[in-house]
């Protein structure tokens, strides 16, 4: 017999869950059970590095009903004029206060930390090894498909020699309680956004850049902060950057032309300009952070590390000298898996994804929309279509059409579109309807990003060609 009963069963009470749920909460009746392996909800931040902080505004994250952090613009650091960006203390804190003081007390919510979910309304915790079972009314919702891996809970993929000194950046602000102990070289295994947030974390700490080698297999392209900033106050930067990305969409005859026309029109940053990047995953980055990484200059691009020793690192075309003493920082974890895009509806199963690139929370916000407010799966996944998540720069135009797709099926839906303006997840939607109709600036603006979008529709098929030949 169920020991409980629930409409919606959640796995996983991370970034994702919590802001399915809390849309959910709003939109519908239901009573929603989370199960979840952390002890606090927030998913893998409660994993990570004590230096982390988002790398966009903290207003594109958390859940619809709650505002996360300050809602100023930083006024020093790195990120100076920008609007801020919430640490990972500040998320984990968010996220116990929304479960603490939203969902729980709403009677609706029945939340299990510290639980491995089995399938079929069953979970075994953790601690006790007690089993427990809820009835599930609705569905099951899967808000961990990505599978989020962090250096601090993920296995390298290469080999670690003994005696051979590694750590997670975690470590790393606890190196001052063993002073003599303090490495001579640091060495940086990884090429993504944690990496560079080492890279920067570990000059601004004092260490001199002469004393960090980088292991990057592929350079990535990022984003400029500069572009994606809420308000109108920014509407130049952001809704301008729309048009130039939308230009290049409409211009490029293959990838490598399209994040040439990117980076001439500052959307795009790269750190080396002698060396071509491969790889993309949405990094947002700032002018300031890019030039701090830009000190570190010995860079090691001999592909993926397959060993490490005391004194050197082995990898498949040959060795690299290290010193007997380095620190290896492993920032080499995969964050979001690339795994197959699936329906998010499928009978009694919902399987969040992201439906809007690069914001989790506002895609599982809306998906639990879609999901309160439509009758059956084809409308649900025509109104939710996931979008493939680029690794390489040759699927960033399949992700950008998929993108459009979702956003012009929205726009057909009058009481959607009222949805996203008022949702504080969506920044752009609530800036664009702000603007004034005899605001004739703006306006051609607004018009230039349409005219625009229509020659990129145009021009996307060509360069997803190239993508499938490739």
């Amino acid at each position: 017999m169920a020991e409980a009963e629930t409409d919606y069963l959640i796995i996983g009470a991370g970034a994702v869950g919590m802001a399915f749920a809390d849309t959910l909460l709003d939109e519908t009746d239901a009573h929603i059970t989370f199960v979840d392996r952390h002890a606090k909800p927030g998913g893998h931040w409660n994993d990570a590095y004590p230096f982390v902080a988002l790398h966009q505004p903290s207003a594109f994250y958390g859940v619809n009903s709650t505002p996360l952090g300050s809602p100023e613009k930083d006024t020093i650091g790195l990120n100076k004029g920008y609007y801020s960006l919430a640490t990972g203390s500040e998320v984990c804190a968010y996220y116990e206060n929304v479960m603490a003081r939203r969902f729980l007390p709403s009677g609706r919510v029945a939340y299990h930390p510290m639980s491995d979910y089995c399938g079929d309304g069953r979970f075994v915790s953790i601690l006790s090894g007690k089993e427990s079972h809820v009835e599930i009314r609705g569905k099951t919702v899967d808000a961990t498909y990505y599978g989020t891996s962090i250096p601090s809970t993920h296995k390298p993929k290469f080999e670690v020699a003994e005696g051979a000194r590694m750590v997670p950046p975690n470590a790393l602000p606890q190196l001052w309680q063993a002073p003599e102990s303090t490495p001579s070289q640091f060495v940086i295994l990884g090429a993504g956004k944690t990496a560079m947030d080492v890279g920067v974390w570990l000059q601004q700490a004092g260490a001199k850049p002469d004393s960090i080698t980088w292991v990057r297999p592929r350079d990535t392209w990022m984003l400029n902060r500069g572009n994606v900033q809420p308000g109108l106050e920014f509407f130049e930067e952001t809704i301008g950057g729309q048009v130039k990305i939308m230009d290049a969409l409409a211009k490029a005859t293959t990838p490598e032309d399209l994040f040439a026309r990117l980076e001439a029109d500052g959307i795009m940053l790269r750190l080396d300009p002698d060396t071509k990047p491969l790889m993309f995953h949405y990094p947002t980055i700032s002018r300031g952070e890019v030039d701090i990484l830009r000190n570190i200059g010995d860079v090691v691009r001999m592909g993926h590390v397959r060993r490490i020793e005391p004194g050197k690192m082995i990898f498949d075309s040959g060795e690299v000298k290290t010193a007997e003493d380095a620190l290896y920082i492993d920032c080499t974890a995969t964050a979001v898996e690339r795994r197959p895009v699936i329906p998010q509806f499928q009978g009694d199963t919902i399987t969040l994804q992201m439906i809007r690139v690069p914001q989790p929370a506002f895609s599982a916000a809306l998906t639990a929309y879609i999901e309160a407010n439509y009758e059956d799966d084809a409308t649900k996944n025509s109104l939710g279509q996931p979008v493939p998540l680029p690794d390489g720069i040759d699927a960033y135009a399949r992700a950008n059409l998929v993108n459009m797709m979702n956003q012009f099926q929205w726009s057909q839906r009058p009481e959607l579109q009222d949805w996203m303006i008022r949702a504080r997840l969506d920044g752009f939607g609530k800036t664009i309807a702000a603007v004034a109709p005899n605001d004739a600036e703006k306006q051609d603006l607004l018009q230039q990003f349409r005219d625009k979008a229509q020659a990129a529709i145009a021009n996307l098929p060509k360069l997803i060609a190239q993508e499938e030949q490739g």
